[in-house]
């Protein structure tokens, strides 16, 4: 096959090509929405809470570790690879980077091949035409090419957009993990809480064994009235009932756990135990880091800046394009002339189209992307709002249940006191067992409720974590990925 459109000639075409790249590109610049930042928390102030240096590139880190605890670490570590929530977060992350890419070929030209061969007879009828009553073959191979420069910066914002919406899909993948991972440490400390639960209860049916036992013994030796055998009893099986009750719930924590680790509940069980966890001390940082870490703002953020992009792509649509084409190949009758220097052919030349009237539909269009642009930007404020409001919300938490763990302490002493008084009272006969059991009864709520106060407390600190948006130490763990592009970029290279 021999083109006719040479090196040479194509070459006579690259000043004008560059030429026309030089062209403005149309649209706005982007400016990230302003956002009115405090410069402190209003829950934070005065409680030794330490500033962090994060970034929102910044790797999330294996926060969980700060509970210490083996099994939540050993669960954490399969949630990457077997959490379907992520699978499709991450799915939908290299689908935009295809459309990247897509976006980004439109910059190059469009070669296509082909060739032909047909063999057609021509009516002997037809007046005036040479090939009249004729049967003729033709064969046909060339090369077409097509560019369009992109003289006002279609292209160029459309692979702004497309970068943009593919560094917010990454941004979300980010959100997606931290919160599944949070998740998961939430159930796993309510799953701990309700063992921590069970185990003081089953300690409290073998206190209030040794109590029915022993009003037993009393009322067999006529000390004691069939009543207080009965109290006992009852204490003792609502007890009983209470350690039961609490399988249920046990059992929906480890299921939940199981479909966040990506398995069916028939193949994961967690061995009961009681061992504490420890409560992190988690640094909350000044405000304005918190737009820098937190993965969802920064995909709010990213998604501003794609709309922006949409506008100068419908602001594009009022300047004409430019089309280059060209093309060349070789056709002959016969085969066998295919490869001969007079069966070439070439075609060359530039086309420049503009619309002149379209009824207002670009500019309907163009309206339509600058009040998504303003969507998109609200919701970028509102998302930092949010943001500021779930950390202000979580230290407040953190603040309370510390002040009111002390008090639940002391509640539980007294309690304790008060059971055994009781009960060395009774044995003295200064009272009847209608005392045991109140006290009874206090004791062991006050003592449930310093174990609920617990979970509170480790809930509000992985809470308050996924508000930060993951670690603040800059350590970086396995299998966690950035989130996308810092928020001080503006509109994203390309």
């Amino acid at each position: 096959m021999n083109t006719t459109f040479s090196t040479r000639t194509i070459g006579r075409l690259a000043p004008l090509a560059a030429l026309l790249l030089s062209a403005c590109a149309t649209g706005p610049a982007y400016v990230r929405p302003s956002i009115t930042v405090p410069d402190h928390y209003k829950e934070a102030a005065g409680s030794g809470w330490l500033p962090a240096q994060p970034a929102d590139a910044q790797v999330r880190g294996n926060w969980w570790t700060l509970l210490g605890d083996d099994t939540l670490n050993q669960l954490e570590s399969r949630v990457d690879a077997g959490n379907q929530s992520i699978a499709k977060s991450l799915a939908n992350l290299q689908a935009a980077k295809a459309e990247t890419r897509a976006a980004r070929a439109q910059y190059f030209p469009i070669v296509t091949a082909g060739a032909d061969a047909s063999r057609f007879h021509t009516s002997q009828n037809v007046v005036g035409r040479s090939l009249a009553g004729k049967t003729v073959s033709d064969y046909d191979a060339g090369l077409d090419v097509t560019w369009e420069p992109d003289l006002f910066g279609r292209i160029a914002h459309q692979v702004d957009a497309a970068q943009a919406r593919y560094q917010a899909d990454d941004a979300d993948l980010a959100s997606v993990r931290l919160a599944v991972h949070a998740e998961l440490a939430i159930d796993y400390v309510d799953l701990r809480a309700a063992d921590e639960e069970a185990q003081l209860l089953q300690r409290t049916v073998e206190d209030f064994q040794h109590a029915r036992d022993l009003v037993a013994v009393r009322v067999k030796g006529g000390i004691a009235s069939q009543s207080d055998l009965e109290q006992a009893e009852t204490q003792l099986q609502v007890a009983d009932a209470q350690r039961v009750d609490l399988g249920e719930s046990r059992a929906h924590y480890e299921h939940a756990i199981a479909t966040l680790v990506g398995v069916a509940p028939a193949q994961l069980s967690i061995a009961a135990s009681s061992a504490a966890m420890t409560l992190p001390d988690v640094p909350a940082g000044v405000p304005s880091t918190l737009l820098e870490r937190r993965p969802d703002v920064a995909a709010a953020e990213r998604r501003v800046a794609a709309a922006n992009a949409d506008v100068g792509e419908a602001t594009s649509a009022f300047f004409p394009d430019l089309v280059l084409s060209a093309s060349g190949g070789v056709e002959a009758s016969g085969f066998a002339q295919l490869a001969t220097l007079p069966s070439r052919f070439w075609a060359l030349g530039p086309a420049l189209v503009g619309t002149l009237f379209d009824g207002g539909r670009r500019k309907a269009a163009l309206h339509a992307a600058q009040a998504r642009e303003d969507a998109a930007a609200a919701d970028y404020r509102q998302t930092a709002l949010t943001a500021f409001q779930e950390v202000e919300d979580d230290l407040s938490s953190l603040h309370v249940l510390a002040d009111e763990s002390v008090v639940q302490q002391r509640a539980v002493t007294a309690a304790g006191s008060a059971e055994a008084l009781a009960l060395t009272r009774y044995k003295d006969g200064a009272t009847d067992y209608l005392d045991v059991v109140t006290t009874q009864s206090i004791n062991l709520t006050q003592r449930r409720a310093q174990v609920e106060l617990s979970r509170r407390q480790l809930e509000s600190d992985v809470r308050l974590v996924k508000a930060l948006g993951g670690d603040w130490s800059g350590t970086a763990g396995a299998g966690q990925q950035a989130a996308s592009t810092a928020l001080t970029q503006g509109r994203p290279k390309t």
